[in-house]
């Protein structure tokens, strides 16, 4: 495993398994699975209602706690200093842990700067190691980093071969910002990754797949990758990508594949945020 340090200093594993979309029924034996491949970082959040999964895998993994990095999210409707608080504490109760080795809030909605003085204070109470965003995109990011005391040491954003947020990357490193992947392998639905002929192309090179070398080439940029499976054999293929290297080649060939900069979601338009406030209330 290969891993970034974030701005205080917590190291942060490169590749993660990630809870989105799995059922609360499955939840804990897909943890347990990854945990078992080799995983040590699990991304859930509490809009996903399956963080009770993922603290009843710890419970019983066998991996002492301090090996495992722990990753949840504040949702809209917990928004605020009071709210955000309290859903803090609950997520702790489900996962069955401590503390939450990385907070983060969820959408760019809602009372943020409220969750945000609930969060620094779960921080400097040591319920959480480090803190983050997610979904923000470079001026709503800029607007929040620099009013915050203590500064989002991640931003977690849909990005891969075919979205490289390319634009945000400047202000992200102003803040000493990290960013972290969702949808590293195009997002549910999608298949531009696995049938891309470059990524393929690459891959026999390595004997590699073009999913591997989709990841490979996140990590390659600092870039904290979450892929999801249920399968316990692609999520030991997703993880099998630190026994080669990219070229300077190979990445300017992948660089070329950018189609949607700053993602497919937009996250401006009123109608998505209804939506997405409707459907999680």
């Amino acid at each position: 495993m290969e891993y970034t340090t974030l701005s205080n200093g917590v190291e942060m594993p490169l590749l993660g398994y990630g809870v989105y979309l799995v059922s609360p029924e499955e939840c804990e034996r897909c943890v347990l699975d990854a945990i078992s491949t080799g995983y040590r970082l699990i991304d859930t959040a509490q809009a996903y209602y399956n963080e009770e999964g993922v603290g009843a895998a710890i419970a019983k993994c066998c991996v002492p706690r301090d090996e495992l990095f722990i990753v949840t999210k504040v949702w809209v409707t917990n928004a605020g200093e009071e709210n955000a608080a309290r859903s803090i504490d609950e997520s702790l109760r489900k996962l069955q842990t401590d503390y939450i080795d990385l907070l983060l809030i969820h959408q760019p909605y809602g009372d943020v700067f409220g969750s945000w003085r609930a969060m620094e204070r779960a921080y400097r109470d040591g319920k959480v190691r480090a803190v983050g965003v997610s979904n923000f995109q470079k001026g709503r990011f800029y607007d929040f980093a620099y009013h915050a005391d203590v500064k989002p040491m991640v931003n977690q954003l849909q990005c891969n071969a075919t979205i490289q947020q390319d634009g945000i990357q400047a202000v992200l490193g102003e803040f000493g910002t990290k960013m972290m992947a969702w949808g590293p392998l195009g997002g549910q639905g999608s298949d531009a990754i696995f049938s891309n002929e470059t990524l393929k192309q690459i891959g026999l090179k390595y004997g590699k797949t073009a999913s591997q070398v989709a990841l490979r080439w996140l990590t390659r940029r600092g870039i904290v990758a979450i892929p999801k499976s249920t399968h316990k054999e692609r999520m030991a293929e997703n993880l099998d990508i630190f026994d080669f290297s990219l070229t300077d080649g190979d990445m300017a060939a992948i660089a070329k594949l950018n189609r949607h900069d700053e993602g497919t979601v937009d996250f401006g338009d009123p109608a998505f945020v209804k939506m997405l406030l409707d459907t999680y209330k």
